[in-house]
């Protein structure tokens, strides 16, 4: 297995913290997070997940090869030990993470996800599997794809033009350049993500953040997601939808800060 790509800001010698995209993200749509806590005097990498960006794809592809992928970053970074951020599938990819290597997880930030999606063979993840690879099968260009999901993926706005605000380029750049068969892959391994059971054995700070907007992860599925986190905390971004980092970076950046605050470094 080739190591992932990532962005590597800090030095060595500092604590990391490891940003960790969703389906449609990147590496680099963590720039901004990645300039906020060098700020705070932390190290962080932010990965092409496997099969996107400049990432090898891994085989199968499921969420215990790719949590297998990102300690095999962690190794080439040099870093024992990191705070995990999660976005959606990202933070997905943190919890089965510490299923498998807890010892070297200092802390959670899950954004804007849920800790299953349900049985893969339920009708919901038929639809939505159906729903979202039909533009795919319909021989829809990627970025035809991010044209149309990226809008209704944020937070509803005043302008109803098909163009796409300035601060939601990066994110549609990001899922444009996805390769199609990754995000096959990737939609595939969504569908079957169950890691509830998980929940409860979590040992280190965890904040469980929501947007108000998120029909994707709503505040009430995230919320719950919290409760059943020992001394989990909750927070919700005020007029943000599921692509929050993105749309409210100022807000999302000060609900990381005070949280690496409970992480003793």
């Amino acid at each position: 297995m080739s190591t992932p790509a990532f962005t590597d800001v800090g030095l060595p010698t500092q604590p990391a913290v490891v940003f960790l995209h969703g389906v449609g993200g990147g590496r680099h749509g963590w720039a901004a997070q990645q300039a906020h806590v060098a700020a705070l005097g932390w190290r962080s990498l932010a990965w092409d997940m496997p099969g996107y960006g400049d990432s090898p794809m891994v085989t199968p592809y499921d969420f215990a090869h790719l949590a297998q992928a990102l300690w095999q970053m962690l190794d080439a970074a040099h870093t024992d030990q990191a705070v995990l951020v999660g976005h959606s599938m990202g933070a997905m990819v943190a919890l089965q993470a510490w299923t498998q290597k807890p010892e070297r997880i200092r802390g959670l930030l899950l954004a804007a996800s849920s800790p299953a999606f349900g049985n893969s063979d339920g009708d919901f993840q038929k639809q939505f599997l159906a729903q979202r690879l039909a533009p795919l099968e319909a021989g829809k260009t990627m970025a035809d794809i991010a044209d149309k999901l990226i809008p209704t993926m944020a937070a509803p706005g005043g302008d109803a033009a098909q163009t796409i605000p300035a601060h939601l380029q990066p994110a549609h750049q990001s899922m444009s350049g996805v390769p199609p068969a990754t995000y096959r892959a990737a939609l595939h391994a969504l569908v079957q993500f169950e890691q509830r059971a998980a929940l409860p054995t979590l040992t280190v700070p965890v904040l469980c953040l929501a947007a108000e907007h998120d029909r994707t992860a709503p505040p009430t599925v995230m919320e719950r997601m919290a409760q059943k986190i020992p001394g989990a905390r909750y927070a919700c971004l005020a007029g943000a939808g599921h692509l929050l980092h993105y749309e409210q970076p100022e807000a999302f950046n000060a609900e990381l800060e005070k949280f690496l605050k409970d992480v003793k470094p």
